[in-house]
């Protein structure tokens, strides 16, 4: 079977994607690593892992492992989708921390699923949510690094894939797929991949995280992974 980087690479291929990478030299070559990154197409996992040249294991939205195709599609990319959100919170961490600590590289889009069904400018970021920063904290792995990096998009076209009341059939629990209209499919022609500084998880923020201080350490963190997003975001515009 094709390695999850071996298709990446072909799907850019294939599209005709110019992809243009920045301060390679910033990924970490040991221990386990947490990419994050920005998210507006269903090509920024395999962009990422042509970026950075090694399979990474990302979470994805739970529909996304329930629509035929698409299904198959996640899969082939090593990608693990979301678990029902009544069973989503645990799933997630226990999925993500067996990967961490086997030193898997996984990635995660903090931004969620909004993105991905709202239309948004290149330039623009929603609010992350948590759930990174609390697995970078919580997960039991010695040398553990949040890689943070931006998907900055120049050139790049907007299709209509598919009904959004439709993806409702295959996941009733997502509000976003109760409106009219349809999951836009941006394709990417010139883009530039901006690797941040790695933030290497201190045993400092470990304890922290288990005292009272706990939320806002993972404020912090949180804030600081979205502010250097967000920078080389507007670098690379």
């Amino acid at each position: 079977m094709q390695s999850p980087l071996f298709i990446s690479q072909q799907l850019l291929r294939l599209l005709g994607t110019r992809m243009f990478c920045h301060h390679q030299d910033r990924i970490p070559q040991d221990g386990a690593v947490l990419v994050v990154s920005n998210h507006r197409s269903f090509m920024d996992a395999p962009l990422l892992m042509a970026a950075v040249e090694r399979p990474i294991r990302f979470a994805c939205h739970h529909y996304m492992g329930q629509v035929p195709l698409m299904r198959e599609f996640v899969m082939r990319l090593g990608c693990f989708p979301l678990d029902t959100p009544d069973q989503r919170q645990q799933s997630f961490f226990h999925q993500a921390i067996d990967l961490l600590q086997t030193r898997q590289i996984v990635g995660l889009f903090p931004e969620g699923a909004e993105p991905m069904i709202k239309p948004t400018h290149p330039s623009e970021m929603g609010d992350f949510q948590r759930g990174f920063a609390h697995l970078a904290l919580r997960a039991p792995v010695k040398d553990l690094a949040i890689l943070p990096v931006a998907i900055a998009s120049h050139t790049e076209t907007t299709n209509s894939a598919v009904p959004l009341q439709l993806l409702s059939f295959f996941d009733p629990s997502e509000p976003l797929f109760q409106q009219s209209g349809w999951h836009p499919m941006v394709v990417y022609q010139r883009v530039d991949v901006l690797i941040g500084r790695p933030m290497w998880i201190t045993s400092a923020q470990r304890d922290g995280y288990k005292g009272k201080q706990a939320k806002s350490v993972v404020s912090d963190l949180k804030a600081e992974c979205q502010s250097e997003i967000a920078d080389l975001l507007r670098y690379g515009q």
